[in-house]
């Protein structure tokens, strides 16, 4: 038996292979790699999510946006924008925010970090709204914890001082976000301004300071020429307040020796005496100005004023533009001594509660 073979050709070749990655004009896919695994374990404080066939690689980043791929990004809370963060009311300790939400769910929660050198250390706005070096879960508050759209203050802060805050959210096991955008705001210095005039009408005045109640008449009460008035602004947390003080509780006569010693009382029925009463009191904003008790009466009526400071008048939070106003009122008996040197040094002090 015989066999034929016909000719053996060896044709050779070179196939070349390209691995090209699914991309577009604004998107590109980084490589075809899947994470392996399928379980899933947990503990008091922590959980671990893990799946099989998702892709596993780095993030996707550009100006505004950042993509990661996989299940379990999918299931993230929406990173919340840069929260509402300014100083509406001249604060020096203090500092007003609002989180903006977005789109995530009612129930979600937030956590916001806040720090005076750029994040370089950073702190936790607490539930109770001051600042701590870390954070528990309890800090951790919803949208309308924090405050709703009208937000809430951050207390405690230092004076002059420049914050930044960025949230973050947490809805659920796996959907704690990074922290979003930066806002930025500024405490300022603590302040208080006072000035007094001596007027009959509401005018400014300029020192030497003085009035004068004339010839006082036995059985008569008498107004001092001119009122005194204050001018008071403070970003003090708890307000201000203004006090008088007498050199000589009364008016005091050298050459007689004798004083017309001040008292709480109506003049109209006193047989002497001399105090203050309240005139006036207004603001532009915040306080209110207040006249203080006794000090706060009419007709003939007075408080009496001695070596010790005496409260005028109060404002129990910030105020600005405060105005006030009093009248001295004497009176003088029958056997007060004459004397034209009848006379007593006030002095007016303000001061702010910080």
């Amino acid at each position: 038996m015989s066999m034929k073979f016909g000719p053996l050709y060896l044709v050779s070749g070179v196939i070349s292979l390209v691995a090209a990655l699914p991309s577009s004009t604004n998107y590109q896919l980084h490589n075809y790699n899947y994470g392996s695994g399928g379980t899933s374990s947990s503990s008091t404080n922590y959980s671990l999510n893990s799946t099989t066939g998702q892709p596993s690689n780095l993030e996707s980043t550009s100006t505004n946006f950042k993509s990661r791929p996989g299940n379990a990004n999918t299931q993230q809370a929406y990173v919340p924008v840069a929260p509402t963060f300014n100083n509406p009311g001249n604060y020096y300790n203090k500092l007003h925010f609002a989180v903006i939400p977005g789109t995530n769910p009612s129930d979600t929660k937030f956590s916001i970090a806040i720090s005076d050198d750029n994040f370089v250390t950073t702190k936790y706005i607490k539930n109770d709204n001051t600042v701590g070096l870390t954070r528990a879960i309890t800090d951790y508050q919803t949208y309308a914890a924090w405050g709703g759209a009208g937000g809430q203050n951050v207390i405690g802060l230092s004076p002059a001082t420049t914050y930044k805050i960025k949230v973050n959210a947490f809805q659920s096991k796996f959907t704690e976000t990074e922290y979003g955008p930066v806002a930025t705001a500024a405490t300022v210095p603590p302040s208080i301004t006072f000035d007094i005039d001596v007027s009959a009408t509401d005018t400014e005045t300029a020192p030497p300071y003085a009035t004068s109640f004339g010839n006082l008449l036995p059985a008569t009460v008498k107004d001092a020429n001119e009122k005194i008035w204050i001018d008071v602004d403070t970003n003090a947390n708890s307000g201000a307040m203004v006090y008088v003080k007498s050199a000589s509780a009364g008016l005091h006569s050298n050459y007689t020796s004798y004083t017309i010693v001040s008292a709480t009382a109506d003049l109209s029925s006193a047989n002497t005496g001399y105090g203050v009463q309240g005139s006036t009191a207004t603001q532009s904003s915040g306080g209110p100005l207040t006249i203080s008790s006794p000090y706060n009466v009419s007709g003939q009526n007075v408080g009496f004023i001695d070596t010790a400071l005496r409260q005028v008048f109060s404002a129990a939070a910030p105020v600005s533009a405060g105005r006030g106003s009093f009248v001295l009122k004497a009176k003088s008996a029958s056997n007060t001594p004459s004397g034209s040197d009848y006379q007593d040094v006030l002095t007016i002090i303000a001061a702010g509660s910080y």
